[in-house]
């Protein structure tokens, strides 16, 4: 995982991607934006990755931005972590896969 790439959240859902860039370039060069969406509403989940071209830039943007205030909200931004690794959503209990408890009584003998 690169030292220049960024984890910026609590964005405001009208944040677009152009937002960032414009924003970020203010302490370096923006190689990447990557505005998280809502797969089903297509809608913003409030968090991005920003990857600039040097980890001393990211410092930078870091030390300039991390509860600033962007758009009218306290943004943060943090080095990202790599993904965690996690069981596909078939192997995972959900709620809503209709699983569980459907409210059937049992006899207990």
């Amino acid at each position: 995982m690169s030292q220049a790439r960024l984890f910026v959240g609590n964005l405001s859902y009208q944040t677009g991607e152009n937002d960032l860039q414009d924003y970020f370039a203010q302490v370096g060069a923006v190689k990447s934006v990557n505005l998280m969406m809502d797969r089903v509403t297509g809608k913003s989940r409030g968090f991005a990755f920003v990857e600039l071209s040097t980890p001393e830039e990211a410092q930078k943007a870091i030390e300039q931005f991390h509860n600033k205030d962007f758009q009218g909200r306290a943004i943060t931004v943090n080095v990202a972590r790599p993904r965690e690794e996690r069981p596909p959503r078939r192997d995972r209990p959900d709620f809503r896969s209709g699983g569980g408890d459907r409210g059937e009584r049992r006899e207990r003998y």
